[in-house]
């Protein structure tokens, strides 16, 4: 079986806050690379490369228009997006998402989506959020697009976004599961339910626990799927991760946190990884950044014994 382990691993950079409502997550690779996320991943035997970071507009800081925050700029970072992962992907490597706001997961899963196209694979994204950024610009009481990607890759969206990947939509909702959700906004809601997408709120992991939340989210998946792990660092509980924007309390304790994580490592199957929200300007001496690492060494085999 061709694990994560097998792969070599490319840091790609995307330092922007251009889909999101306060500055900060600009700083997110960064505050993962004084973390030590290439050193930390090489000792555990990987091949890891910093590719540095790609380059897009500066954020204009403008008001929305037509529902839309910034539309030209994010689709230009998503785009820049979309190329560099799929290059590692073509290359048989295993890319990182250093994020950057969620927006960016447009360009990023759009990627990964072609790539099993091209390839013959069965997609699965696993989206690890507090929130389900299912808005559209109809729906959305921000305008900000670091809450519509998820919409934006079922097909809801300006052709400039819904586009990138060449195919709309570019993915099903089918394809994903959310784990950790607790934060809907009320049009959204809607939307969600009429798409039949698949949701594990914190009320389901309360009721049924993590574990069990895991195994329902990783049915189905084979040797033949490639696991898309989408990880918002404000999907932690707000105590744990204080350096996020969009903090929401009653998140998935650190325990749970890691036992989700090691699931996804136990099938051997992830193929790419986004990390996005880091916001160092509102986090106390790095420390968001520590916890997030820690949990993507789990996702790339760490655990207490050997299994």
């Amino acid at each position: 079986m061709n694990t994560p382990a097998d792969r070599p691993v490319d840091l790609i950079g995307a330092p922007t806050d251009i889909g999101a409502g306060s500055r900060g997550a600009s700083m997110g690779p960064e505050a993962l690379r004084v973390a030590g996320i290439q050193q930390t991943l090489r000792a555990h035997g990987l091949q890891v490369t910093d590719l540095g970071n790609l380059s897009g507009p500066t954020n204009p800081w403008l008001p929305p228009v037509n529902g839309y925050r910034h539309l030209s700029e994010v689709a230009t970072w998503n785009r820049s997006v979309h190329e560099a992962m799929l290059q590692s992907l073509a290359s048989g490597h295993l890319p990182i998402l250093l994020g950057g706001d969620h927006c960016l997961g447009i360009g990023s899963i759009s990627a990964v989506a072609h790539h099993c196209r091209r390839s013959g694979k069965k997609l699965r994204v696993l989206w690890l959020d507090a929130h389900s950024d299912f808005n559209t610009n109809e729906l959305t009481p921000s305008g900000n697009v670091h809450g519509m990607p998820v919409a934006v890759l079922c097909g809801y969206g300006p052709v400039e976004l819904t586009g990138i990947g060449g195919v709309v939509p570019a993915m099903s909702p089918a394809q994903i599961r959310q784990i950790g959700i607790r934060s809907v906004d009320a049009g959204e809601k809607r939307l969600l339910r009429q798409s039949g997408l698949e949701v594990f709120d914190m009320r389901y992991i309360d009721e049924v626990g993590m574990k069990r939340t895991m195994e329902t989210a990783l049915e189905g998946v084979d040797e033949n799927t490639h696991v898309h792990v989408s990880f918002d660092v404000d999907f932690l509980d707000a105590a744990i991760a204080p350096g996020v924007a969009t903090a929401v309390k009653g998140g998935p304790t650190y325990r749970e946190a890691q036992l989700c994580m090691e699931m996804i490592a136990d099938t051997g199957r992830m193929g790419s990884l986004d990390v996005m929200e880091l916001n160092p300007a509102l986090d106390v001496r790095n420390g968001t950044a520590e916890v997030a690492l820690e949990l993507i060494e789990s996702l790339f085999g760490k655990s207490t014994l050997m299994r």
